[in-house]
């Protein structure tokens, strides 16, 4: 049942719409879905095409002469929008031409300024539909802003792109003439606005159909199908089809089920759908692709969880993707040996049962810079030699270099005071536990010695050197106050954690345990179920954090600081500080400018 409204001016402006609404959707009041919610069903989408004939090509200078929009939801047409418009300027005799409107027809008509406001509300907040978006939003938006009114900010989809990705390999272009020959539309296009809208939502129907073949259901899948390239693996898109809109770990496995990759997101459809987008310019991404055959999920509750599940797969599957950048069986601690009479920096692959420990870090490189900086401003013994409390030096030892440059002690050769050394060592000792503001003093003292004397080389090295004590001393802080905090219940939002010494324990949603992964039938799935289980440390929450624990603590520690974050304590066996206390920072110094 259609309703006529004549504006009573010569030009006739028409608004139909459907009136029984109550008989088809079964509420008198059809209330607008918003769409933050990304993945709404395209059957719960309500479109509105749109297109305008306009006096030239430029939004800036040329003017609209007739709109025409046309509502639909559910494959039906639910309202159409068409009227004329005066523009205010002359139509050249090209346009008249190619449309038929003359000025005559227009001088009637309202002013484009009259009819923004009706027309706003008939979009209302629905999805734009478009063939050349830009071109049609560009008029619309300039005559709002114009106007002095905010531009749209509705979703738009742009029929041409998607015409591209979907059928160009039929048609000899894309022209929305060409489209609606060769597919035989019930509306065909005549360069009038309402004729060219009943034919473009044609064709939007025809491509939603032809998405389907994509495993497109959802709008954000609709939207992002124009970017996702033309590659030869487009047709492994369907094994996104049951990939959820929610936090998770995704699981890309070859032929034979072996894991290639392991991902997190908390989107886990719309992430792994954008590996087959034309932005995606990883080189690893094409091979990785080649060999998916599988796209398995771990659902979770929140982003946390599905973060600490993908470094445990990482670590303990090592997939060929994923072994760049995330083996912590290279981390390494610094360690203070004050095991040796005479203490000393060294590097250790794994933490010893005695002295004082920076780490885990992520490389020996790390590690070096570290040293190097404590070094640099404190003379501890650089020698390897091992000297218990009888050590004698020989008579002809030889006194190391760094001593005869005044940098460091030389115990090995006799030289060094011990009741000295010792006083060195408590200073480096409560430096890297309790109190690093007297090194730090040290070190930017040395720095801006450096740059004073314009030896900006050095002043560089000594800087990245500070930085990397600072980094390090930072995540040792991190990680040692959330272990010391013992067995925490925490709550954000309606999902809860259980946490012992820095590692997930458990995690409930709404009084339920989740369970990462249950008797499922699928051969992947299934033989992930016991690499998902916590940690279990060696030792208790005290010494060193084992290197393979390091990435989750990590983890956790970073999801407390989020200030977006904020999490209440249930129960703590430890001691608890929120927010975790880092070592202060230290301020940055211009090397270039510095007097």
């Amino acid at each position: 049942m259609l309703r006529e409204y004549d504006s009573g001016a010569p030009v006739t402006y028409f608004l139909t719409e459907i009136l029984d609404i109550e008989h088809l959707f079964g509420n008198t009041q059809m209330v607008q879905k918003t769409f933050d919610e990304i993945g709404i069903p395209l059957s719960d989408v309500t479109f509105c095409v749109i297109d305008f004939e306009t006096t030239g090509g430029s939004a800036e200078h040329d003017r609209i002469t007739e709109i025409g929009a046309a509502k639909y939801r559910g494959g039906e047409c639910i309202g159409t929008f068409q009227t004329l418009v005066n523009p205010g300027c002359g139509i050249p005799p090209f346009i008249t031409i190619l449309t038929g409107i003359t000025e005559a027809m227009v001088m009637p008509a309202p002013r484009i300024e009259a009819l923004l406001g009706t027309l706003r509300d008939f979009i209302g907040d629905s999805v734009i539909v478009a063939h050349n978006a830009r071109f049609d939003l560009g008029f619309l938006n300039a005559a709002m802003i114009r106007d002095d009114r905010d531009p749209l900010t509705n979703k738009v989809i742009d029929t041409v792109p998607l015409a591209r990705r979907l059928v160009r390999s039929e048609v000899k272009d894309c022209k929305l003439g060409t489209l609606a020959a060769h597919f035989r539309f019930a509306h065909q296009p005549s360069h009038r606005a309402l004729d060219d809208v009943l034919a473009t939502g044609d064709l939007l129907h025809l491509l939603i159909e032809r998405a389907s073949g994509f495993g497109v259901m959802g709008l954000d899948d609709l939207i992002g199908l124009p970017k996702l390239g033309t590659h030869p693996q487009a047709n492994k898109l369907r094994l996104t089809e049951d990939l959820p809109r929610s936090p998770g770990v995704y699981i890309f496995s070859d032929v034979n089920g072996q894991v290639l990759y392991v991902g997190k997101a908390t989107n886990v459809r719309q992430r792994v759908r954008s590996y087959f987008s034309t932005t995606e310019t990883r080189r690893k991404i094409g091979p990785l692709l080649r060999q998916v055959h599988g796209v398995d999920h771990i659902a979770t509750p929140d982003a946390l969880t599905a973060g600490v599940l993908e470094m445990r797969l990482i670590q303990r599957l090592t997939p060929q993707y994923n072994r760049i950048g995330t083996r912590s069986d290279k981390y390494c601690y610094v360690r203070l040996t004050l095991d040796e009479d005479w203490p000393r920096l060294v590097i250790s692959k794994n933490p010893a049962k005695k002295g004082i420990h920076i780490g885990p870090l992520t490389s020996r490189s790390a590690a070096r810079l570290v040293i190097e900086a404590i070094e640099s401003v404190v003379p501890l013994r650089r020698c390897t030699a091992r000297m218990g409390r009888t050590y004698t030096p020989p008579s002809d030892a030889p006194v190391c270099s760094a001593a005869r440059l005044g940098v460091a002690l030389c115990p090995c050769s006799g030289t060094a005071d011990r009741s000295h050394y010792g006083t060195i060592v408590d200073f480096i000792s409560s430096s890297l536990t309790t109190s690093p503001a007297a090194l730090f003093a040290l070190l930017h003292e040395r720095l801006t010695a450096l740059a004073i004397a314009q030896r900006f080389e050095e002043a560089a090295l000594m800087r990245d050197r500070t930085q990397a004590l600072v980094q390090a001393l930072n995540r040792q802080r991190r990680c040692d106050q959330l272990r010391d905090a013992g067995s925490l219940s925490l709550q954000h939002s309606d999902v809860h954690y259980d946490i012992d010494c820095g590692v997930l324990i458990g995690t409930r949603l709404d009084g339920q345990l989740f369970s990462p992964l249950t008797v499922t039938g699928n051969k992947v799935l299934d033989s992930l179920a016991p690499l998902l289980e916590p940690h279990q440390s060696s030792e208790s929450c005290a010494g060193p954090l084992e290197r393979h624990l390091f990435d989750e603590v990590m983890c956790i520690a970073r999801f407390l600081e989020d200030e977006n974050m904020h999490p209440e304590l249930s129960s703590c066996s430890g001691q608890w500080a929120s927010p975790i206390q880092a070592v202060p920072e230290l301020h940055r110094l211009d090397l270039h400018t510095a007097a």
